[in-house]
């Protein structure tokens, strides 16, 4: 496989170019200085090219293991999840309360990235473990923070977080999983939950499960969850491993995909829990996670984006085939590299373009994260509805753009991409389950427009909107940008006029509105990218290529919103 290079030139530019962070943590007191976050991308990046980038393919043609309860990840991922846990980095954006080292989400996202890119496979046994333990510090009480944090933090303990149910789906308010009270905040919970990222392995001492169940007598729907903490070993009170709890991996999933990741059913039967918070508060308390859990998921598609156009550009400058339509380039060879072939550029630039434009977004949208934490209520309250407005297009739009790169990073290898040994196509089908976990795009795209904008009556969007045009951006492309928040703010009222009287009208736009949002902000980061460039990392030929060949797929899904939703409702359901 090509050797993986870890962009931090790239993220360097974002991080102290293009947002200024550093002028942020200076203002804020953060824990970190440009200095630290330079020596952190440099070892993070070495960490994901030396020891888990080697192990990816391995991986995948392993995959984990199952035999009679017990799960056995991929050979290697033993030593390299030690690298992992003795360089500290499951517990990076930890309280440092409790062992963590407290970095802001915007450096946390890099590391991210790089560990994704580098081994999806492998980084998803640790990555479950951050979005627990960030429940856990915002809700549990001070004891069982003290009890499962720290070592959570070293990675000693893992985490996972078990809310699907096989008849529920993405319905959380029809599970059945339900807890039954012994002492206390400790109830007994039984039930079965299926999809467990890192429900069961070996690379951990422990593995505290986040579980949604329903007290006995609790309402119906999702007003009756609550969420309990269950711990694969129980805890006496000085933080020792005692007896096994009372539950298992009933068998893993074979998958499209992430082969190396177990992903099992799990069955709890009395299993011992801690009550999370507020009894049948349990998706409130879930929800605090699922802003960070839906960006790390996008994060996850830019990683495995990055990745794949690596591999193909590798190729492109090294596979021979055809001449250049403007002559021979390879004079002495036989034919030239494909890269000379426009349309082989202009899939290595699309490949480009959207995942350089996806570490933007991924970058402002971790800094929005950040600034919820502010000590100014203005600063904060104005983040934390930004959050709320921007996750499902994280989630959503980068994933599908991970998805639309890396098959046309595929299509670059021509027949060879779809041949194991070229390694690409496992790159194709470890991307394709971001589009679908942590609540599908269609789901995003439905709480974008009906919870996030409809909702409040575009409030949010119009202030956001208000606060990208107070940005300068005295460039080639400020009219373009300009004029696609223009369309994005006409859409918005157009819809926010028509949709009540039609209320299949933003089920059938969903996902055009939240692409249509992703491509007018890739526009604004792209406008800023090329402004503050100055020609070291050829961002104005991007920029140019992105509002010459993509923006203009804006102006497309505007024009399907506006055909209205006949053209989906009218079918009887009996037809299809």
């Amino acid at each position: 496989m090509t050797p993986y290079v870890p962009p931090i030139e790239d993220f360097s530019f974002l991080l102290y170019d293009v947002f200024r962070t550093d002028e942020e943590w200076a203002e804020t007191s953060a824990p970190i200085d440009r200095e630290l976050a330079n020596s952190v991308l440099s070892e993070c990046g070495r960490v994901a090219r030396d020891v888990m980038a080697p192990l990816s393919s391995t991986a995948d043609r392993e995959g984990a293991k199952w035999h009679d309860g017990e799960v056995s990840a991929p050979q290697g991922f033993k030593d390299a999840f030690a690298v992992l846990t003795q360089g500290g980095w499951l517990g990076t954006a930890g309280n440092p309360e409790f062992g963590g080292q407290g970095l802001p989400k915007v450096l946390t996202t890099a590391v991210e990235e790089m560990f994704w890119g580098a081994n999806t496979n492998l980084w998803l046994y640790a990555a479950l473990t951050s979005g627990a333990t960030y429940c856990i510090d915002a809700h549990a009480s001070h004891e069982l923070k003290s009890q499962f944090l720290p070592a959570m933090y070293e990675g000693r303990w893992t985490g996972a977080m078990a809310l699907t149910e096989s008849h529920a789906g993405t319905d959380l308010g029809m599970l059945r999983t339900r807890a039954e009270p012994i002492e206390g905040n400790t109830y007994a919970i039984t039930g079965t939950k299926i999809f467990i990222t890192s429900g069961e392995h070996n690379l951990a001492e422990n593995i505290v499960h986040l579980v949604l169940a329903r007290i006995e007598g609790a309402p119906q729907g999702t007003r009756g969850i609550s969420l309990f903490l269950v711990p694969k070993y129980l805890v006496n009170d000085q933080g020792e491993l005692g007896e096994r709890n009372q539950f298992a991996s009933g068998s893993i999933e074979h998958k499209m995909g992430i082969r190396g990741s177990a992903t099992s059913v799990i069955n709890y039967e009395g299993a011992k829990g801690y009550l999370i918070g507020e009894p049948n508060a349990g998706l409130r308390c879930m929800f605090t996670m699922m802003n960070y859990a839906r960006v790390s998921v996008g994060v996850q598609g830019l990683g495995l984006s990055e990745r794949a156009y690596q591999m193909a550009s590798a190729y492109a400058k090294e596979r021979l085939q055809g001449r250049a339509p403007t002559g021979p380039v390879n004079e002495q060879g036989a034919a030239d590299p494909i890269i000379e072939h426009p349309d082989v550029r202009r899939m290595l630039l699309t490949q480009r373009a959207l995942t350089e434009g996806s570490r933007a977004f991924a970058v402002f949208a971790a800094l929005q994260l950040d600034r919820v934490q502010h000590s100014d209520p203005d600063v904060s309250g104005a983040a934390m509805r930004y959050v709320e407005l921007l996750t499902p297009i994280v989630k959503a739009f980068t994933s599908d753009r991970a998805m639309e790169t890396t098959l046309l990073a595929q299509q670059c290898f021509g027949g060879h991409g779809y041949i194991v040994e070229s390694e690409i196509e496992q790159v194709v089908r470890d991307a394709r389950i971001s589009q679908i976990y942590e609540g599908t795009n269609g789901i995003q795209a439905i709480d974008l427009l009906g919870r996030k904008v409809l909702q409040d009556g575009g409030k949010t969007l119009a202030d956001l909107v208000a606060d990208l045009r107070q940005e300068e951006l005295d460039s080639d492309y400020s009219k373009k940008v300009s004029t696609a928040l223009d369309l994005w703010s006409d859409v918005t009222e157009w819809l926010g006029a028509n949709s009540k009287s039609n209320p299949s009208l933003a089920g059938a736009a969903a996902v055009d509105y939240l692409n249509l949002a992703g491509y007018v902000l890739y526009a604004w980061f792209w406008a800023r990218m090329s402004l503050l460039d100055n020609g070291r990392l050829g961002k104005s030929d991007l920029a140019r290529f992105y509002f010459d060949q993509l923006l203009p797929r804006a102006e497309y899904h505007a024009s399907v919103i506006k055909n209205g939703s006949d053209a989906v409702t009218t079918p009887k359901s009996d037809w299809f």
